[in-house]
């Protein structure tokens, strides 16, 4: 299962990558990863402001 969900990750880091760089650039691998651990750091970044961002939203209403 977790091997599913690096893979898709891996997918979407190579498209937003290939946008920039030659998919057969030497160094495409390496700029694929950092944008993986991007992808990464933004999803537990959002996940981990969840709740204040919910609690804010209930009090604005």
């Amino acid at each position: 299962m977790l091997g599913w969900l690096v893979r898709l990750i891996f997918l979407i880091a190579g498209t937003i990558t290939g946008w920039f760089v030659a998919t057969n650039a030497t160094n495409f691998v390496v700029l694929q990863m950092f944008v993986m651990l991007v992808i990464i750091a933004i999803f537990f970044g959002a996940l981990a402001f969840l709740p204040a961002a919910l609690s804010w939203f209930r009090r604005q209403r």
